[in-house]
């Protein structure tokens, strides 16, 4: 389903004819923290996007963050796009993110708002192409994550994670209207979001993303994947990074939605192939590893085919780099699930200061998972 989906939904040519009335202003949301290799080339990208009207609000915590210097450089290097630096943030709730964001929004000035993480690539056309998908009766417009091109085997496992099990969730989901909004690059009908309390009014969520997409849903709006996935392209991969933020993602899903969570593993390929062949052993007869073989086989040429539709062509590395990643991908996702039950305390971010914060009214009373930010 994910994959038929894929075909039609991702890659679209972006329609660049001149529309019969203007394109709304948009103003984009940039939360940075620290420097990485690629975040200068990253940011530079959102300089030179094919959009008629938007303004660049970069926002950083801290007045002496480095980020600061480079964000300053290219406001310099290209005077005729509309940017401003916002430092210090405004305390409004426990989510850092939010904090960071707030005074750049109190400040946006155009109807659309799109909040895009530091390590986010863009294209030319991907602010026009999510704009033509926001309908009068939508009100979210986002990204489904993935990955730029990288070398090393962190990168073969990142781009075959986001490529395969989180596009099959991530357009699965969205076929069937559920709530799969990712915020990494998500851009937002303000009077939507206005109705909903803004920004602050999620601040308590570390999940914000997540909670402002079931409000402002739950208010009658509609919400979108665009047809051009988010590329991610930090500058620093490593297994242990990816995992550990595995494990973070896995603990949100678990304290948000645990009847869900707890059904995740069979829709992995090694547990549900396991079931499956003991199932066709009981009933029918059948030999259990046979069966289990063939089943991961179908799977595996499977997730060739959504990768090779997500990246929009041939992935930049060999088949034989594929099957050692989508083994390591498929053999790991389990013991990160059982990571997170295990431990369910959450590190956001590596912040100094621990505090324990409670998900809050929408995550029912069931929700006691200890948060630390």
């Amino acid at each position: 389903m994910a994959y038929s989906y894929s075909k039609w939904k991702l890659h679209r040519t972006v329609d660049r004819s001149p529309p019969e009335q203007p394109y709304p202003g948009v103003s984009i949301l940039k939360p940075l923290t620290g420097v990485d290799p690629n975040l200068f080339s990253n940011l530079e990208t959102f300089f030179t996007l094919d959009y008629p009207m938007y303004e660049l609000l970069f926002c950083v915590e801290n007045e002496h963050d480095p980020a600061v210097m480079l964000v300053n450089s290219l406001i310099h290097k290209h005077p005729h796009i509309d940017a401003r630096l916002f430092t210090g943030g405004l305390r409004v709730g426990v989510n850092p993110k939010i904090n960071n964001m707030q005074p750049a929004y109190l400040a946006a000035k155009y109807p659309l708002v799109l909040i895009s993480d530091a390590g986010i690539r863009m294209r030319d056309d991907s602010l026009l192409d999510m704009v033509q998908h926001m309908r009068d009766d939508v009100a979210i417009v986002h990204q489904m994550p993935f990955v730029c091109d990288a070398e090393g085997f962190a990168a073969v496992y990142e781009k075959v994670f986001f490529g395969t099990a989180q596009a099959r969730m991530y357009l699965g989901a969205d076929f069937m209207g559920i709530n799969c909004h990712v915020g990494m690059s998500s851009l937002v009908r303000r009077c939507a979001l206005e109705e909903a309390g803004g920004l602050r009014a999620f601040a308590d969520y570390l999940a914000e993303d997540y909670f402002m997409a079931k409000d402002i849903v739950s208010r009658g709006w509609k919400m979108r994947v665009s047809s051009l996935p988010a590329l991610q392209n930090s500058g620093t991969r490593s297994v242990g990074a990816l995992q550990a933020r595995l494990r973070r993602w896995a603990r949100l899903r678990i304290a948000m939605i645990p009847t869900t969570a707890m059904l995740e593993p069979l829709s992995e390929c090694m547990p549900l192939g396991a079931g499956a062949a003991w199932a066709a052993g009981q009933l029918f007869g059948a030999e259990p590893l046979p069966f289990f073989l063939v089943h991961v086989l179908v799977w595996f040429l499977s997730d060739w085919l959504m990768l090779r539709s997500v990246q929009n062509g041939s992935p930049p590395f060999t088949k034989v780099q594929f099957l050692l990643g989508w083994v390591w991908s498929e053999c790991c996702a389990p013991f990160v699930l059982a990571a997170a039950l295990l431990s369910p305390e959450i590190s956001y971010k590596k912040k100094p200061k621990e505090r324990n914060v409670r998900i809050a009214a929408m995550c029912e009373p069931y929700l006691q998972t200890r948060f630390r930010c």
